[in-house]
């Protein structure tokens, strides 16, 4: 029975508390209001997103989320390809707590898994707003270009593989690539 607490123990002190508060998610593609109220009404429908405020002027939409809710970045992609657009950026202001990162490795945020890419290694504390990097949410020349900086095939594929088990990721879980 110790050697059972003893794993939970290390097991929630291993997975990062941290909270996704709001994202900036910059559309592509629009070309007038319409466009800007199709991808506005197609993100209020996630059952978490608890305010979208659309700038028309730089089409990118700020989201805020229900307090406590677990944000899936793929959630909001989703919504906005589904409305026929697609998306050129999404920043996450994330507010850690004391969170140890360290370049070109995982860390399990809340049961989201994060593998920082370019960053120097530090503790995060307080909101710090982050950057994903995956296919889709950036350019495509921006994420070759970030591929120089690490050669985890997970960035690839953006789901663990056998780069990440040592991490503790198991194989096939989502994995999300940001810098700061």
């Amino acid at each position: 029975m110790k050697k059972i607490i003893s794993l939970l123990i290390i097991t929630i002190s291993l997975s990062t508390q941290a909270q996704v508060q709001s994202v900036n998610l910059q559309a592509s593609g629009l070309t007038c209001s319409m466009c800007s109220n199709a991808i506005n009404k197609a993100l209020k429908t996630i059952p978490y997103v608890d305010k979208v405020m659309a700038n028309i002027r730089n089409s990118s939409f700020e989201i805020t989320f229900k307090p406590g809710s677990q944000v899936n970045f793929d959630d909001l992609k989703n919504k906005v390809e589904d409305a026929g657009f697609s998306v050129a950026g999404l920043d996450a202001v994330v507010d850690f707590n004391n969170t140890a990162i360290t370049n070109d490795e995982h860390i399990n945020m809340g049961g989201m898994y994060l593998h920082f890419i370019n960053v120097t290694d530090q503790a995060l504390s307080g909101t710090r707003t982050i950057k994903i990097l995956d296919k889709g949410f950036v350019s495509p020349k921006e994420y070759k270009k970030n591929a120089r900086y690490t050669k985890m095939e997970c960035y690839k594929t953006g789901v663990a593989g056998s780069c990440c088990t040592k991490s503790g990721v198991a194989a096939g879980t989502r994995v999300y690539h940001v810098t700061i």
